[in-house]
């Protein structure tokens, strides 16, 4: 299978350094070669936050060397399910995508106590997209 015919995903959130930076590193690591992933913020941080880099850590998963993205036009128009987490008008729509919005807390400035429910909630849904859009994949 090429590379075009795998389901794209992207996730967008304001600083693209908290809920959309969790979303993708679990869609990569559950979904595999079977999804591509990308995220962006539309007003994207210096840096991914601190406690989402120790919560993912605690599950497995190493986010430190990951960078805020800025949202572009191709990214959106590259994928086929945009998810957007409280970027609200931000995201642009283009025809024929299939757009998600999860309503979920910004985890800006909180502790990893607080971003551990976040993270736990993310994982069950990323588990849940994967399903439906690579049902052969390992969710």
């Amino acid at each position: 299978m090429s590379d075009h015919a795998l389901p794209a995903v992207l996730f967008v959130c304001v600083h693209n350094a908290g809920r959309s930076q969790m979303a993708a590193a679990f869609l990569t690591h559950l979904g595999g070669d079977l999804v591509q992933v990308r995220s962006a913020g539309s007003a994207p941080a210096d840096a991914v936050n601190p406690s989402v880099v120790a919560a993912m850590a605690e599950v497995g998963i190493d986010v430190s060397a990951e960078v805020p993205k800025v949202l572009t036009v191709e990214a959106v128009q590259a994928s086929d399910v945009v998810i957007t987490m409280g970027c609200g008008d931000t995201c642009p729509v283009f025809p024929g995508k299939r757009y998600l919005d999860w309503q979920l807390p910004d985890p800006a400035g909180q502790g990893v106590e607080a971003v551990r429910s976040l993270r736990d909630d993310l994982e069950q849904r990323i588990r849940g997209l994967l399903h439906e859009i690579a049902p052969e994949g390992r969710a």
